[in-house]
């Protein structure tokens, strides 16, 4: 049986650009490997949430669906990544009453910044 999640791995059209917007907007996001371009598996690691992203090089989504990774923060947190998402140009759209937030990478990748209080489970959205 699964215990938890190893990693993410999405499919990014640049992933070094893709890891700097990750750091940008997120406080606590580290890159842990570079792209190597002599790599057969061209992919920049990156430490976020307490989980490795995998951001590997190539054709992302085409357009946004439903598919999203939804991040469980504070008020303050998602007040302050919607103020650097300001900062780096990037649109987001408010939903829930503003307890979520929402915003694409460069590849139609959705993020999700969903304020639950603690205590209390967060609604699927």
């Amino acid at each position: 049986m699964p215990q938890a999640l190893s990693h993410i791995a999405l499919i990014v059209s640049n992933p070094t650009r893709s890891a700097h917007l990750l750091t940008g907007v997120f406080d606590d996001a580290r890159i842990l490997r570079e792209e190597d371009p002599n790599d057969s598996h061209p992919e920049v690691i990156v430490w976020l949430a307490g989980l490795e992203f995998a951001l590997i090089r190539g054709q992302g989504p085409a357009a946004r669906n439903g598919d999203h990774i939804a991040f469980r923060v504070s008020k303050a947190e998602q007040l302050a990544c919607a103020g650097r998402l300001d900062a780096l140009a990037l649109d987001y759209q408010m939903a829930r009453h503003d307890t979520a937030l929402y915003f694409s990478d460069y590849d139609n990748h959705v993020f999700e910044l969903d304020v639950v209080d603690e205590g209390e489970q967060s609604a699927v959205g």
